[in-house]
C-alpha cells in the first residue's frame, strides 16, 4: 500500500476510535448522573450503562486489537504475494516477453532509446553466442542504418558513357562523360539537397557523413580541370513528383555545390518520388565508374549503357552485405544497344554499391600480335 494512504488510514482509524471512546465515556457519565440525579429518574429505563461501556471497549480495546491484527495481516498478504510472485513468475516473464515479441510498440512506449539498445546486443549476442561480435555488429547497424535520416526505396539509376567532344578519343587525356539519372521514393527529413564535386580527399570523405549531401563526387585535378569545373561535373535536372525544381550552384577554388530546395514536402512526412540527373567526367583509363548509395536502401536497379564507348567488355562488382546475391542480365552480342542490368531486391547498407570495371577496345588490339 502506498506509504502516504497507509497514514491516511491509520489516521482515521485513531479518530474513530477517539470519538467512539469519547462517546462511551460520555454515556458512562450520563448514566452515572441518573442514577444520582432524581430529575433525570425517567432515563432509569435507558441502557445508557450498556451502551457507555461498549462504545468504550469499541473504541479502545476493538482499534488497538484491529490495528495489530491489520498488521498481522498485511505481513500475511505480502507474503501470499510474494509467494505467488515466485510461483508465477516464469508465466509471467513469458508472457511479458511475448507481448514485446509480437507487439514491439509496447516495448517503445516504456524503454528509452539506450535501454533498447541493450536489449538489441543482448539478443544478438545470445543468438551469436558471442557477446563481442553483438556489441559491434550492432555498433555499425546503429550508425549505418539507425542514425541514417533517411531510406530510400525503389531505388532506379540509369549511366550512360559516352566520349566528351573536345578532348582526345585515345591516350591518356581522354575522357568519358557519364549521365547518371537517380530515382527513388523516399520520406524526406531535410528541406535543402546538395551536390558537391570536391578534389580534396579529406573534404570527400567529410561529405560522405552530410546528412543533406545526397551526392558527392571526387575529382582528382587533371591538368586544366579540377572539380569546380562545370565540365567535371554538373546536376542538370531535379524533380519532385515529376514537378522540376529550380537548381543553384556556387563554386570555389576547387569545388562546387548545387542547391536545391524541397519546399514544403520535407514536413509533411509523406513519401515522394525524387528524380534527378547529374554529368561527370571519367577517365577512360580510370576503368572504373562506382555507384554509391548514401543512405538504407530498399531495392535496387543499376543499368549501364555503354553502347557509345569504345568498351569491349564490362565487369561487375556489386558491395552488398547480403545472403542473397544480385542479378547481373547483360543485353546479347548481337544486340545494337550495349546494356547490364543490376537488380538487387533486398537492403542495401549505406556505403556499399555497384563497382562497373571495363576493358577498352585499343588495350585488347594493342596486345595482338603484328604482322
Amino acid at each position: 500500500m502506498n506509504h502516504l494512504l497507509d497514514q491516511l488510514y491509520k489516521t482515521k482509524l485513531r479518530l474513530a476510535g477517539l470519538v467512539t471512546a469519547v462517546a462511551g465515556t460520555g454515556l458512562l457519565f450520563l448514566s452515572h448522573l441518573v442514577a444520582t440525579t432524581p430529575t433525570l429518574s425517567w432515563l432509569i429505563g435507558w441502557p445508557t450503562s450498556e451502551l457507555g461501556t461498549t462504545l468504550l471497549s469499541a473504541g479502545v480495546i476493538a482499534v488497538i486489537f484491529e490495528y495489530y491484527a491489520r498488521k498481522e495481516a498485511d505481513e500475511r498478504a505480502t507474503e501470499h504475494f510474494r509467494n505467488a510472485i515466485r510461483q508465477e513468475a516464469p508465466a509471467i516473464r513469458d508472457a511479458v516477453l511475448d507481448s514485446f515479441a509480437f507487439s514491439p510498440e509496447g516495448l517503445k512506449n516504456i524503454a528509452s532509446a539506450d535501454t533498447l539498445d541493450r536489449i538489441a546486443t543482448n539478443a544478438i549476442g545470445l543468438r551469436l553466442d558471442d557477446a563481442n561480435i553483438a556489441r559491434d555488429v550492432y555498433a555499425d547497424l546503429r550508425e549505418q542504418v539507425i542514425r541514417s535520416p533517411e531510406r530510400w526505396r525503389n531505388v532506379d539509376v540509369s549511366v550512360s558513357l559516352s566520349h566528351k567532344d573536345g578532348v582526345p578519343v585515345q591516350g591518356n587525356a581522354s575522357m568519358f562523360i557519364a549521365t547518371i539519372r537517380w530515382e527513388y521514393e523516399v520520406r524526406p527529413t531535410s528541406s535543402t539537397l546538395r551536390f558537391v564535386s570536391t578534389s580534396d580527399q579529406t573534404e570527400y570523405r567529410e561529405l560522405l557523413r552530410d546528412p543533406t549531401v545526397a551526392g558527392q563526387w571526387m575529382f582528382e585535378k587533371l591538368g586544366t580541370l579540377d572539380a569546380s569545373s562545370q565540365d567535371t561535373f554538373e546536376v542538370v535536372q531535379f524533380a519532385v513528383d515529376s514537378a522540376e525544381r529550380t537548381i543553384r550552384r556556387t563554386g570555389r577554388r576547387g569545388a562546387q555545390v548545387y542547391t536545391v530546395n524541397l519546399g514544403k514536402v520535407a514536413s509533411t512526412g509523406n513519401k515522394v518520388r525524387i528524380s534527378y540527373t547529374y554529368r561527370i567526367l571519367v577517365q577512360r583509363h580510370g576503368h572504373l565508374l562506382y555507384i554509391d548509395l548514401p543512405r538504407p536502401t530498399k531495392g535496387l536497379h543499376v543499368q549501364l549503357n555503354y553502347s557509345q564507348a569504345d568498351i569491349r567488355y564490362v565487369n561487375v562488382l556489386d558491395y552488398f552485405a547480403s545472403p542473397d546475391a544480385s542479378r547481373v542480365e547483360r543485353s546479347p552480342k548481337a544486340a545494337p544497344a550495349k546494356t547490364i542490368d543490376v537488380s538487387f531486391d533486398g537492403w542495401v547498407f549505406p556505403r556499399a554499391g555497384v563497382a562497373f570495371v571495363w576493358v577498352l577496345e585499343e588495350e585488347l588490339d594493342s596486345l595482338k600480335p603484328r604482322s
